[in-house]
């Protein structure tokens, strides 16, 4: 497993973590890099654009492994959600001292281990999704007093939540502006190999692709929906132990969700992510490789570019393998 040492691009540098790093996600900015670890520490670094990432604060509270770390939008303030092994996430909050972190809050609503965190668009408000090994998803919501209130989808997969990620506020096809009405919904991955989209509206949670959305034979680890400004559809990636990475598209509202299998990479694949074009997605291995992939006109993903990095921290284990 992972010594510690993470590479960026072609400059490595070591993380001073004593386990494993499960997770490593860049601010809005780009000007600061969040990791955490199995050694149950989230280390936030510094980015220059020749020097070595610096080392700005250690933050200690959970009590397992921490499997997950997501910056909120910097409209709310320079905060960082977590999520462990322990059962718990905790919302960190940068004070007016610059690097001096503190719990703002701490949710203890699971009976498992919390595996995946995810800040919904900043038009919907300060708003966190929590999927949980208990098979529930979990949704916090900020108020205007500074208290929280909470949603829960109860069995959302009933063996277990790996991955929660949210779809973009504004309808396919819009350009600009804020949404009048923004859209609530959130897609999750699970262990009964399926990816499921879910709906808030009348006050609560409910399935809006029927049947769930299943093309893979093993446990999905990532689930990532795409930004959509002036694309025509909705796009949703899954990628699963099973190897293989699918691409989801939806036309319009209530429209057949379509799948199709973007590559078998023949290993377990932990992690996809879109840029913020919502074109190109990279895809992370479990031999260690990044490779990135974007859609033709013809309808067919094509690999653009392939990047070596030795960076275990991407694919290995982003998830709780519990």
């Amino acid at each position: 497993m992972s010594s510690g040492v993470k590479q960026m691009g072609s400059q490595k540098f070591e993380s001073g973590h004593q386990d494993v790093v499960h997770d490593v996600t860049m601010d809005y900015y780009g000007k600061r890099i969040a990791t955490c670890s199995a050694d149950r520490t989230i280390k936030l670094f510094g980015l220059n654009a020749s020097d070595t990432p610096t080392l700005l604060a250690s933050l200690t509270g959970h009590e397992g492994p921490v499997w997950q770390v997501a910056w909120a939008h910097p409209k709310f303030g320079s905060i960082l959600a977590s999520c462990s092994y322990d059962r718990r996430v905790i919302i960190w909050q940068e004070g007016q001292q610059e690097n001096a972190w503190s719990q703002l809050q701490v949710f203890k609503e699971h009976e498992a281990s919390v595996n995946s965190v995810s800040w919904a668009p900043h038009e919907l408000g300060l708003c966190l999704a929590c999927g949980s090994s208990d098979g529930s998803i979990t949704v916090f919501t900020r108020r205007e007093d500074e208290s929280w209130d909470k949603t829960k989808i109860d069995q959302a997969h009933q063996v277990g939540v790996t991955a929660v990620s949210w779809a973009p506020a504004s309808a396919p096809g819009s350009l600009v502006g804020q949404p009048s009405d923004p859209i609530q919904k959130l897609v999750s991955g699970g262990c009964d190999n399926t990816a499921k989209v879910w709906k808030f509206y009348n006050g609560s949670w409910k399935l809006d692709c029927f049947p769930p959305l299943q093309m893979h034979t093993d446990w999905v680890r990532d689930v990532a929906w795409a930004p959509n400004l002036g694309l025509p559809k909705s796009t949703i990636a899954s990628c699963s132990q099973d190897g293989k990475v699918a691409i989801w598209t939806q036309g319009k509202e209530g429209d057949k969700w379509e799948g199709k299998i973007l590559n078998d990479f023949k290993t377990p694949v932990w992690r996809v992510s879109w840029s913020l074009t919502g074109n190109i997605l990279a895809v992370a291995d479990g031999n260690n490789n990044v490779t990135l992939w974007k859609e033709a006109v013809d309808g067919e993903w094509n690999q653009v570019k392939e990047l070596f990095l030795w960076f275990e921290a991407i694919s290995q284990g982003m998830v709780s393998e519990d």
